[in-house]
């Protein structure tokens, strides 16, 4: 869940089951750096390769496929993480300072 109560975009252009799927991949990114980068901020491009997009091979490919270009893929992955942590279980702070949204697991889960 995500503390802060901005806009959550609707990305288009990919199937039900492509979605879900990204978010799934999403969801294990953002496990993986909470668990070793305990407290420290994260940005869609710090789990997905920076300006790289090494997505060959992973569900992010059907955002790369179906766009029109890399920086459009990238801002549709940022939507579909904020999808997913608005809907995960934990709690997560955002900040807008700097260029991009980062987030921050604040350590909490809502069992509910």
């Amino acid at each position: 869940m995500l503390v802060d109560e901005s806009e959550i975009r609707e990305v288009h252009g990919i199937s039900n089951e492509q979605r879900q799927r990204i978010i799934d991949f999403l969801q294990g990114a953002v496990y993986s750096w909470c668990k070793n980068r305990k407290n420290e901020w994260f940005a869609a491009r710090d789990l997905l390769g920076g300006d790289n997009f090494f997505w060959e091979g992973t569900p992010m490919m059907a955002l790369f496929e179906k766009s029109e270009n890399v920086e459009q893929a990238g801002k549709d992955a940022g939507w579909l993480l904020k999808k997913m942590l608005n809907d995960d279980k934990r709690t997560y702070e955002s900040s807008s300072e700097g260029r991009v949204k980062q987030y921050r697991w604040t350590g909490q889960e809502n069992n509910g």
